[in-house]
């Protein structure tokens, strides 16, 4: 354009910090900056604020705020840029302190939801964001969402409910229905999240997959294998795809539940299957003690050019420790290390333990960890002292 003599409009500039912005391109924005320093549009507003967006996009805030302190009658998007930089850093106190400066007729939900979202993911921010939270002058579906999913990763259950409960009618979303779920799965409190699933199914939101990830985990948890058939089912009837990780949820899920037929026709009906099925099939043997299975399953990987990684081999091991084949065991730790270049990690020194120790190898599981190259963590040695104990072993001593 500047070459053929084609004047640029702020138009033209934005459109090129926000390129140089999405691509990190630092010489090419400062040269843009420049060239608008020199030019009579350069003092434009909607420019200026294009200038705010591109420094922070690029890591430099403090460029930003000196662009923002520049601008003589600044506007709700010179403010809300600002705030929202702040925020993304964890800046929280510095976005606090101009969203108090700001204009009261300057400030937008897009202010407030900025707030409320920056002080909800702080550590100790949750109390603030209530506050705010409870003094904006509106609310939509975007701050009601913020708060609940504060609420839920802090822990505070009952706030994030009754929230929840008292949101206007019609307004909730599958966005606060996930945050719900999620909250009550990773509490242990399954029934709840079941019944919000319900609620939503009774209340004509669309689950999506997100939901059906936690909705599978639930049930998994859980042990309700009558609920994870009609979970199945629900999948099928409303066409979600299982080559991802829904179907690797459903396989976990049935194993979790005691069907590892199930598990079994899930994956084989998977056309597309990836590791991550692989392990979660692996993994459903061995916590139901079929080590052998397990091991033909790795055999058919190899046949299919799957590739390993390190969660394949937990669930192997895991399997030998169930099963009681040691020298399977023996084998496939060796197998990860020499053939399929897998480091071992901690996980894996602890399933070998458990392998040794429910074999009633105690002194062999003592030199194990005795070699190990890493420092035993605690479950290591839970695992042994829990075979000492079934096995009376309890003069053992580390070298």
């Amino acid at each position: 354009m500047l070459e053929n003599g084609v004047r640029a409009d702020k138009f033209s500039f934005s459109l090129v910090l926000k390129a140089c912005g999405r691509m990190g391109l630092v010489k090419e924005g400062l040269q843009v900056h420049g060239l608008l320093r020199k030019m009579e549009t350069g003092s434009h507003l909607y420019l200026q604020n294009s200038l705010i967006g591109w420094y922070q996009n690029c890591g430099f805030i403090e460029f930003s705020r000196q662009v923002f302190d520049r601008i003589p009658k600044r506007d709700s998007v010179s403010y809300n840029s600002m705030i929202d930089g702040y925020v993304k850093r964890g800046l929280i106190d510095m976005a606090r302190e101009l969203f108090n400066c700001m204009p009261e007729q300057e400030k937008n939900l897009i202010s407030w939801n900025s707030m409320i979202s920056g002080y909800a993911q702080s550590e100790n921010g949750l109390k603030s964001a209530l506050e705010l939270f409870r003094t904006m002058p509106e609310r939509d579906l975007v701050s009601w969402n913020t708060i609940i999913d504060g609420c839920v990763k802090h822990g505070k259950l009952e706030d994030a409910r009754s929230l929840f409960n008292t949101m206007p009618k019609g307004t909730r979303d599958v966005v606060a229905c996930n945050a719900m779920i999620g909250g009550y799965v990773q509490n242990g409190n399954c029934t709840e999240a079941l019944e919000i699933f319900e609620h939503m199914l009774k209340s004509d939101i669309t689950p999506d997959s997100a939901t059906m990830l936690i909705v599978l985990s639930a049930v998994a948890q859980s042990g309700r294998l009558e609920n994870g058939v009609a979970m199945h089912c629900y999948l099928e009837e409303n066409g979600f795809p299982l080559v991802g990780k829904l179907g690797v949820a459903l396989i976990d899920m049935y194993a979790k539940c005691g069907n590892i037929e199930n598990a079994k026709m899930v994956f084989e009906n998977i056309e597309e299957r990836n590791v991550d099925h692989w392990n979660a099939m692996i993994g459903g043997l061995a916590i139901h003690g079929l080590g052998e299975l397990a091991f033909d399953l790795l055999m058919e990987m190899e046949r299919h050019s799957v590739e390993t990684d390190d969660i394949t081999f937990i669930g192997l091991l895991t399997a030998c420790g169930h099963a009681g084949l040691v020298k399977e065991g023996i084998m496939c730790f060796e197998l990860m290390r020499r053939v399929h270049k897998v480091e071992p990690k901690m996980q894996h020194y602890g399933c070998m333990v458990d392998v040794l120790g429910r074999a009633g190898l105690i002194e062999e599981a003592r030199r194990f960890i005795d070699g190990m190259p890493i420092e035993p963590n605690d479950v290591v040695w839970r695992t042994l002292l829990s075979a000492c104990k079934k096995y009376e072993k309890l003069n053992i001593e580390r070298q």
